[in-house]
């Protein structure tokens, strides 16, 4: 398969398992799994077929590690990111004192006066390492990386989450723990 297809297969993927699973009449169950055969047959109806080793790959060589097979691999999901309500069943983590947000220059007055909020999202997500964060803040226009005290919002009774794919998660981040 080629980076193409593999890329076409991947995006499809997101948009279902972490956005729009009714688009092609999916049932997720409540942790975010669905059933391979099944996603295959409705997506089949839908003019994106892959084969179980096709999904494989996708789902293996994806830089992001953005989906995770069940352990006997009848089941996949994605591992963070939904904007539909899932139960991901992530236990709380103890982050690194600091960690990192990347966001466009745009966003920054917003953020230095209201936090990150999670918006559609489940989560604010947060990067161990400044690279990953520069990346993410690419996507949306010229980037600018924010550290976030992540020790002390610990302190404080704020808990992390650390999903499958090593992206950490929390509900919110006030202004106070932000510095550019």
């Amino acid at each position: 398969m080629n980076e193409t297809e593999k890329k076409k297969i991947s995006k499809f993927l997101s948009l279902i398992l972490r956005h729009q699973p009714e688009a092609i009449h999916l049932e997720l169950d409540e942790n975010g799994w669905a059933d391979i055969e099944e996603l295959r047959e409705k997506s089949a109806r839908n003019k994106i077929n892959f084969t179980l080793e096709e999904l494989d790959e996708v789902v293996e060589t994806n830089n992001k590690k953005r989906f995770a097979f069940n352990e006997d691999k009848t089941k996949i999901r994605a591992n963070q990111g939904h904007s539909i309500d899932v139960d991901l069943a992530l236990t709380p983590q103890q982050p690194p004192e600091y960690l990192y947000h990347g966001t466009a220059e745009i966003n920054i007055p917003s953020i230095l006066e209201k936090g990150i909020e999670k918006r559609s999202r489940q989560h604010v997500h947060l990067s161990s390492d400044k690279e990953t964060a520069t990346k993410v803040g690419m996507r949306h226009g010229k980037p600018v990386i924010l550290t976030i005290r992540t020790g002390l919002m610990l302190q404080e009774g704020i808990e992390f989450y650390l999903s499958e794919n090593g992206v950490w998660l929390t509900d919110f981040v006030d202004a106070k723990y932000i510095s550019k």
